[in-house]
């Protein structure tokens, strides 16, 4: 396991990290949970990934106890959480002051941890100003409780104003973004916020590097029945993957799985291992509901030498959705 700078933080963050979105509080609970923790700690893992929306809050409580078990030195893990969505009242979702405040020192008690070391905006919220969610973020690394503050799936523009904000005011811009990120989803990462990791020193701990699991070539001949698409609430993730640009897709993914076979990986892997040549991504956010998945993918690092730059421009043939760079005139 390597280690990258989260941005031009000082925190180094494993290059492989583990969420539970999708698993914990649904797939996964009590000893289940310990296990794939432990197995991703004591192959290099140093950052975990939750957020208060994530099975309405169940997901913070089954880690709380998994970390609370296993019993690790806090100076040794980062843990996170994101806030936006806490209830139904008004009161409980969004980024206002009230809600940002109210949902840190939930996800206090549910991880049972004194501090979080990442805290994200889980979406951008057009109804309150970007000033009262910076100055509420940056109370709370103030008074203690967040080391670091960031976003997840916001845009350069809103990125670039809150940034704008914070250095107005002199307090604390965000640090990261936590935006979608594999083969097929490329634009934000590879384009939008490419001035951003200058001005910035923006920082990224990706989600989906596997497209929700498509990119393991499991849905290559339908919908195995114990797949997440399956699930009660993820139904609009069959109907995506079953529209005719779904359907699109489910091809390349056939000839990507030829191409990792031809040089030795599987289709997991090569996925994996794609995000992690762009030197941008600070973090891969793993999601695994069974030992050997995570086994799986963390074993994907063993085998980086074989992507190489022709690997990555034939990936690129595949696929056709490359976006362009800044031009020069």
């Amino acid at each position: 396991m390597e280690y990258r700078r989260l941005g031009r933080s000082g925190l180094k963050v494993s290059e492989f990290s583990f969420g539970s979105w999708v698993t914990f509080g649904k797939q996964v609970n009590g000893g289940d949970a310990v296990d794939l923790m432990k197995l991703a700690y004591d192959n290099g893992v140093n950052f975990f990934d939750n957020a208060e929306g994530y099975e309405s809050g169940k997901s913070e409580i089954v880690m709380g106890e998994a970390l609370n078990r296993l019993g690790w030195s806090r100076d040794s893990f980062v843990v996170s959480s994101k806030v936006f969505w806490g209830g139904q009242k008004p009161t409980q979702r969004g980024l206002s002051r009230k809600h940002v405040t109210d949902a840190c020192h939930a996800a206090l008690k549910r991880l049972q941890v004194d501090y979080l070391d990442l805290y994200f905006c889980h979406r951008p919220d057009i109804d309150t100003p970007i000033e009262e969610t910076v100055r509420a973020m940056h109370d709370l690394v103030a008074q203690g409780k967040v080391l670091y503050w960031g976003t997840s799936e916001w845009s350069a523009q809103q990125l670039t104003e809150a940034y704008a904000v914070a250095r107005d005011l002199r307090i604390t811009p965000p640090t990261m973004e936590q935006p979608q990120y594999n083969i097929f989803e490329r634009q934000k990462v590879e384009s939008d916020y490419l001035p951003l990791y200058d001005l910035m020193g923006l920082g990224t701990t990706i989600w989906s590097p596997l497209a929700s699991g498509v990119l393991t070539g499991k849905y290559n001949n339908g919908v195995p029945a114990d797949s997440r698409m399956n699930l009660p609430g993820y139904e609009w993730l069959k109907e995506k993957w079953s529209s005719d640009a779904g359907r699109a897709q489910l091809k390349q993914v056939g000839e990507l799985a030829k191409l990792a076979d031809e040089i030795g990986l599987s289709i997991t892997h090569l996925a994996l291992l794609w995000c992690l040549a762009n030197r941008n991504v600070s973090t891969v956010i793993l999601g695994a509901s069974r030992a050997s998945q995570l086994q799986d993918n963390l074993a994907a690092l063993s085998h980086r030498q074989k992507m190489t730059s022709d690997v990555l421009d034939r990936i690129d043939t595949i696929v056709g959705n490359k976006p362009e760079g800044p031009r020069r005139f």
